[in-house]
This record gives structure tokens, sequence and C-alpha cells, in this order.
């Protein structure tokens, strides 16, 4: 029979070994975490394609259809600016921002199948830094939404769309899109984390989804527009991400809804647009990484 004194000392090592356990995984970096996140969310995507496809097809069928229905009628309205583009060129801008605000809006649903299968809770009750929980699942996002992007321009190209600032105007494009998408991003992610249910979440991401989409400059020129849709789009941060691209895409200044000139050229759509855009992430991700570092597991059960 082992002593008093040896049971308190086996239960001191294992009490230290226990404690140094715990003081491991709590010592985790913030890369190591952020990088864990990653790779799991990176994981989950491949290992369920089906919303990768249903974010991507959508899209091309927006591309496919607007432009063989609606080409002709809608090439004559963006002549009336004086501008001698096709439609196909004009609308690919439009489709690689939809992408990117499809692909944001499934992200809250992945959020809410982790709260509903459990996981998300164990990742409460985990020591790993909140933060960098949310930017390694949006890290994931950006990569998908990156290739996405890359595919209708691909096939913007094979129906005739011309990119006149080449490669590096692609590129641009694809940027674009990524940081467009982050403030959609929080802010599905803040809708799932309260309402803790897939089809609210899906409901709030796609009764603001289509609605921003039509009252913006994606689809035709603002001055073409009815005078109330118009002064949506001034606010509509859909506006801003499409002339961003829609510039690179034709190398000239579009941006109608603010007058800069302080710059040069592109440059007087895309700095202007770029700094709503990122204010919007800046206010939105700050709002998701909040709701993300009160959460308890008490709140998802």
């Amino acid at each position: 029979m082992s002593s008093p004194t040896e049971s308190s000392g086996d239960g001191g090592v294992a009490g230290e070994a226990g404690q140094s356990r715990v003081a491991a995984r709590s010592g985790n970096s913030f890369a190591g975490d952020f990088w864990v996140n990653f790779k799991r969310w990176n994981l989950k995507a491949v290992r369920n394609p089906f919303v990768l496809v249903v974010s991507l097809v959508q899209p091309i069928i927006f591309l496919v259809l607007f432009t063989q229905v609606f080409g002709q009628v809608a090439t004559g309205a963006i002549s009336r600016g004086g501008a001698s583009i096709t439609y196909e060129t004009y609308l690919v801008p439009a489709i690689a921002i939809q992408v990117s605000l499809a692909a944001a809006a499934t992200s809250g649903v992945g959020l809410v199948n982790d709260i509903e299968n459990g996981m998300f809770e164990k990742v409460l009750v985990s020591p790993m830094n909140r933060a960098a929980v949310f930017l390694g699942k949006t890290a994931a996002e950006i990569m998908r939404i990156l290739i996405q992007i890359g595919i209708i321009l691909v096939l913007g190209v094979a129906l005739g769309a011309e990119i006149s600032t080449g490669i590096v105007g692609a590129l641009g494009i694809m940027l674009v899109g990524v940081v467009f998408s982050m403030w959609f991003v929080s802010l599905s992610n803040t809708i799932a984390i309260i309402t803790k249910d897939q089809e609210s979440t899906i409901i709030g991401a796609n009764l603001l989804q289509f609605p921003l989409l039509f009252v913006s400059t994606a689809f035709l020129p603002l001055e073409v527009l009815p005078d109330w849709i118009q002064t949506v789009a001034t606010y509509n941060p859909i506006t801003y991400g499409v002339d961003a691209a829609r510039a690179l895409m034709l190398d000239r200044d579009v941006m109608t809804v603010v007058e800069v000139t302080q710059f040069s050229g592109v440059w007087n759509t895309i700095v202007p647009a770029l700094a709503v855009l990122l204010a919007l992430d800046l206010v939105l991700g700050s709002v998701a990484v909040y709701m993300l570092s009160k959460a308890s597991s008490s709140d998802v059960q």
C-alpha cells in the first residue's frame, strides 16, 4: 500500500502533467490557431463540394442567360453612355462580384453547421484565439472565392468578354472580389451567431443578396436606372465593388455615384471604391470577432 506521502506525490506529478498539457494547449500561437482553422475549413469544403458548386452555378447561369437573352438590348443601353463595349465585357465584373457575394453568404451556413453538430461549442471551450478562429475560416473562404472568380473570368473571356488590362487586371478583379466579400462574410457569420439556425441564416443572407444586386450598377449603367434606384445605388456596397472591378476590366474611370478627380484614370474609381469597402470590412469584421469573443458554450447549446 502506498503511503499518503507517495499518493500525494503521484497526484502532484499527475496534476503537474495535466497543468503542463493545458499550458501547452493554451500556449498555442496565433499563427498556429489560424493554420488549424484554415486547414479544417478547406478540408470541410473539399469533403462537401455541394456548397462550392451551388455558390458558383447561380452566377454562371446569370452570366450565360443575361448575355444571351438581354445582350442586344443591354448593349444598346450601355452604348447610350458613349461606351463601345459588348454586354459580355460589361457584365463579367458584376458576375465576379456576385460570385464573391454568393460565396460569402454560405460562410454563415458553415458556421451554423458547426453550431448544430457541436463543433463550435468545442472551439469555444478550447484555448484557441477567437480572432484566429475567425480569420482562419475567412482565409479558407478567400481562397475559394479567388478560384471561383478565376473560373468566371475564364468563362467570360470564352463568351467574348475582353479584359483590357490583361492578366494584371484579372488579378486586380480577383483582389477586388476578395476585399468586397469580407464585409458580407462578417455579416453572414454575425447572423449565424445570432440566429444559430441554418434556415434563418440562409434567408437573412438571401434577403440582402438579391435586392442589393438589382439596385446597383451591376447589370445596367446608373444613368439608365430609375431615380430611386440611382439613390439607393449610391449607398449600395455592391455598386462600389462592381465599379472597381469594371474599371479594371475596361481600363477607365467608370464611377458615377461619386465624383473623384484627385487621381488619374482608373484610379479615380478604384481608390474611393476600395476605401468604402475596406471601411465596411473593418466595421463588420470587428462586429463578427466581437460576437465570437462574447459567445459562450451555453449560448450555442
